[in-house]
């Protein structure tokens, strides 16, 4: 069974690499990253760090293009006047990163990994113990219109500009102040005529299509906008964007949590 990994490079790589071992895995990633346009911003938060009660990444994008700016924070946490500055992710992967980066592990909250999402909900059932009047917030986010954005920096349907605005509003209500700042960019692949015919073709020859964004869904729509979904299957690792695969057309969708274990059994689902 062929399966079509939609997700950003390298992720996009590592799932095809994981996902071999059962199917026939290929990439075509439907979202492109790049660095924020004006870095200043990034590495100006960095300075500002321990004015901050804790910092929340939205992915594993937005820890590395934001350590790129600032790449020795992590000494902050070290010596008698080390910083108390929480660290939050929103799932493994963005977990992974900020250990990568030299962030203890002591002070990095996230999802258990057994949480049915990885996603904003899922963390604030986590830190909001943390949050008190006038405790100060930094959101890390990407930026790219119409989108907002999950685990691994995978934007679910949402309104432009506005970010982790969920979380956001939880934070407000507690008597947060809540900043944002744009880590990198976000945007949409420019195909060639082998990555329209390979997308054309699975959807309606048995294929089965890996969401784990519903920005994918908004690229794919653009790229393909004659095409015919109604015979196409997918696995989505969200509910909203089980939904926006639905809207496009699609005519399976399966919903599944986004660890690698349950992505196979769902895909195998519908062999």
């Amino acid at each position: 069974m062929r399966v079509i990994v939609t997700r950003v490079q390298p992720q996009a790589a590592r799932w095809v690499k994981s996902l071999s071992t059962k199917f026939d895995a290929v990439a075509l990633p439907l979202i492109v990253v790049g660095p924020a346009s004006d870095p200043e911003p990034v590495h100006a938060a960095g300075q500002r760090w321990t004015d901050y009660g804790a910092v929340m990444f939205v992915s594993s994008h937005a820890v590395n293009y934001f350590f790129q700016q600032n790449p020795s924070l992590a000494l902050l946490y070290q010596g008698q006047e080390a910083t108390q500055t929480r660290v939050w992710a929103t799932g493994p992967g963005t977990r992974s990163a900020l250990l990568a980066q030299g962030i203890p592990e002591a002070f990095v909250d996230s999802p258990p990994s057994d949480a049915g999402q990885f996603d904003s909900e899922a963390l604030w059932q986590v830190v909001q113990g943390q949050v008190h009047p006038r405790v100060r917030v930094l959101i890390v986010r990407g930026d790219s219109a119409g989108v907002e954005e999950n685990e691994a920096g995978e934007g679910v349907a949402h309104s432009a500009g506005v970010g982790r605005d969920w979380l956001a509003q939880r934070l407000q209500r507690a008597g947060a102040e809540v900043n944002f700042v744009v880590a990198y960019q976000r945007g949409a692949p420019v195909w060639r005529g082998q990555e329209r015919a390979l997308a054309s073709a699975a959807a309606a020859d048995g294929s089965v299509w890996l969401f784990s964004s519903a920005e994918a869904l908004t690229h794919l729509r653009t790229l393909l906008p004659a095409q015919d979904w109604s015979a196409a299957r997918a696995v989505a690792t969200h509910a909203r964007i089980a939904q926006a695969a639905k809207d496009l057309g699609f005519g399976t969708v399966a919903l599944t949590r986004p660890a690698l274990p349950d992505v196979s059994a769902s895909i195998e689902s519908l062999a």
